[in-house]
């Protein structure tokens, strides 16, 4: 957007919007609403198949798992979530009991036939076995999988009424896990979304569509809910006696939710007072809310409205895998890995960053942003931005370059690259950016856009070459990144289908250790077999440009969950 034009149209808003308003007693009858967006239409709501960011930040707000973070503390720490207390460890990290309170409840469903349906130690064994369901396909599998001792017998002939011997209901409040090997990382997994706690007569009796049904025990029930589109969650006023700053949670009557897929709707509606907080300010919208390049800070116009900017590191890579099993530009033969190498070679970082990201980011050169666990800062990434080494590379492998100017396979047939897109502008001004880099090294692109819902399932089929993503972390831990290339995952959150022998026998090493050198080693490691083999092409790690508006109470971003929405509250009276 041209910055005159962008100067413009903040003027025109600012020039709409109302003075910032004197304090003024709350009357108490208002209900206190948050109007918030997602990015991404939702995919539906059971925590053991969602995987996208929308139904994740839609489950946490509606599921309890057994563990949560500490809103306010820093570094992050777990506290109990459903439990009386953390839970005891023993037999040298390969045993787990867990108590949980009495006073936690299901909302109200009619498959529960009028019973005030209490949460048990029984309905989380059920809910971490539907990981293990064939018929879910969940994308969460790799969390517990081969960690819980006899869950093998899950793999080889599932039943939820089955018995293992590491995941028991000792009685109605007290679970045991116990595992095989002691792992350093199982407490974040029972933290997300995915472990949430489900009913078994809801999920059978809603069957494949329980996904539509969402009845959870969390501070939010869910009120009407219009697909991808507009969604209301209510507050559970029989939520368990949670206390936030003396005040009990949740501290909002009602959370308004739109589905915003475009930056610009998303920029214009906060500047209008129509959401309360935006977080991840998009780049190229940057210059209407920001000034300068090396410390952007927020317009003086914006200030006087009493908006904030809170910058934040986000736990964040964004990525472009290729698909290992494709024809075209799978393989581990050495032609196709240089056809890899060649487009990583190709990518321009350093104008991605300054151009489509507005300095709001950092070049990505490991799967691990800064601030994970496991991060190494002294790392170097042998591949960097060369498209006369790119060019020499696909020289050498047989890409010949053809009369119209593109190169062909080795064999002489033609070579057209198909990479999926989002049908936004975003994704628009990335297509061009790829078709730069890629045609200025010959090689011929086609884009095939459609809705991030739609690609990801394609990509789990295995139905799409190539497609720039991001990982947001699940916990703060390097494994949820480098698991993303664990050959067993393939399929699910493994969308490049990457196999290497060599990655998975050192990832495998790399699971039962904590935060050591040696771990951090390996890693260093599986980092040089993905710039060897190059599955993805590493691209940035974002720092989000946070705008929050002055009626907003308690707001404080989190590295690992997605909403704060239980702890915020708004001023009853704010000029809306």
């Amino acid at each position: 957007m041209p910055k005159s034009y962008a100067a413009a149209l903040l003027a025109l808003i600012l020039s709409a919007l109302p003075a910032a308003a004197a304090p003024v007693a709350a009357s108490g009858s208002a209900p206190k609403v948050l109007h918030a967006f997602l990015s991404t239409g939702e995919t539906g709501l059971d925590p053991a198949v969602a995987s996208d960011i929308a139904s994740l930040s839609l489950l946490e707000n509606l599921f309890d798992p057994l563990l949560r973070y500490d809103y306010l503390a820093r570094p992050v720490k777990l506290q109990a979530n459903t439990l009386s207390a953390m839970p005891t460890v023993e037999d040298k990290g390969l045993s787990y009991t867990f108590h949980l309170r009495q006073d936690v409840y299901f909302t109200p469903d009619p498959a529960f036939k009028g019973a005030h349906r209490q949460v048990t130690a029984q309905d989380y064994v059920y809910s971490l076995k539907r990981l293990y369901d064939p018929l879910l396909k969940s994308p969460w599998l790799f969390l517990l999988e081969g960690k819980i001792a006899g869950d093998e017998a899950l793999k080889t002939a599932f039943s939820y009424d089955s018995s293992i011997p590491g995941l028991q209901a000792v009685d109605k409040f007290t679970l045991r896990i116990k595992l095989k090997a002691a792992d350093p990382n199982f407490l974040f997994y029972l933290a997300t979304p995915s472990t949430g706690v489900v009913a078994r007569e809801v999920i059978e009796a809603y069957g494949a569509q329980a996904g539509n049904h969402p009845v959870g025990s969390g501070p939010f029930l869910m009120g009407r809910w219009k697909h991808s589109d507009q969604i209301t969650l209510l507050a559970n006023r029989d939520f368990r006696p949670t206390m936030f700053e003396g005040r009990r949670l949740p501290l909002l009557d009602q959370v308004d939710i739109k589905i915003v897929e475009e930056y610009q709707s998303r920029v214009l509606g906060f500047l209008n007072g129509e959401f309360d907080f935006l977080e991840q300010l998009p780049e190229s919208m940057k210059d209407m809310v920001l000034t300068g390049d090396l410390k952007p800070t927020l317009k003086p116009a914006l200030v006087k409205q009493g908006m904030v900017l809170s910058p934040f590191p986000v736990l964040q890579t964004y990525y472009m895998w290729m698909n290992m099993e494709d024809p075209l530009i799978g393989g581990y033969s050495k032609e196709k890995v240089a056809l890899r190498r060649a487009i990583a070679l190709g990518y321009n970082s350093g104008e991605d960053v300054a151009l489509m990201k507005k300095g709001l980011a950092l070049p990505a050169v490991t799967p691990l942003p800064p601030n994970v666990l496991g991060y190494d800062p002294r790392y170097r990434s042998p591949v960097a931005y060369d498209p006369a080494l790119a060019n020499a590379l696909l020289d050498r492998y047989g890409y010949r370059k053809g009369a119209d100017g593109f190169r062909t396979q080795p064999g002489g047939k033609p070579l057209t690259l198909v990479m999926h897109s989002e049908s936004s502008t975003v994704g628009r001004l990335r297509d061009e950016l790829w078709r730069k880099n890629l045609n200025a090294i010959g090689l011929n692109v086609v884009f095939k856009s459609d809705k991030k819902t739609e690609i990801i399932k394609a990509s789990r089929l295995g139905s799409v070459m190539m497609f720039e993503t991001n990982w947001v972390a699940d916990f703060p831990d390097g494994e949820n990144f480098y698991q993303l290339l664990y050959g067993p995952n393939s399929g699910r959150a493994n969308y490049a289908r990457f196999n290497l022998p060599a990655y998975n026998q050192r990832y495998e090493q790399s699971r039962g250790m904590g935060d050591t050198p040696q771990r951090t080693a390996l890693y260093n490691e599986m980092a040089q077999l993905i710039h060897a083999y190059t599955p993805w092409v590493l691209l940035t790690h974002p720092i989000s440009a946070d705008l929050q508006q002055p009626w907003l109470r308690h707001y404080r971003r989190h590295p690992v969950e997605l909403t704060n929405w239980r702890y915020l509250d708004v001023d009853a009276h704010n000029p809306r």
